[in-house]
């Protein structure tokens, strides 16, 4: 029986590397709007953080999601994406 490969991805704040599904996917549209996708599927580029407000608060503070990402990151999408830290979204 063939077992799957099981994607890793790395948090832009603390640069651990982890399953996909054990992080946080943000995105940037290609109409240049950034949003929490919750699927990991949504077309664009996509960036990683662990699910912790300390990585979040560090990957904002450094501008390392806006660098990932190649966008502004609004406080609207920080305020998003912590409230889906703070309740342990299930992706």
């Amino acid at each position: 029986m063939m077992q799957h490969k099981v994607p890793i991805r790395s948090c832009v704040a603390c640069r651990t590397a982890g399953e996909k599904s054990r992080l946080v996917r943000v995105v940037r549209t290609p109409e240049g709007k950034v949003t929490l996708d919750l699927t990991g599927k949504a077309a664009g580029r996509g960036a990683y953080i662990c699910r912790s407000a300390e990585c979040l608060r560090r990957a904002v503070k450094e501008r390392r999601l806006s660098k990932a990402l190649h966008a502004e990151i609004s406080e609207e999408t920080v305020q998003q994406l912590a409230k889906a830290i703070e309740q342990g979204l299930e992706a």
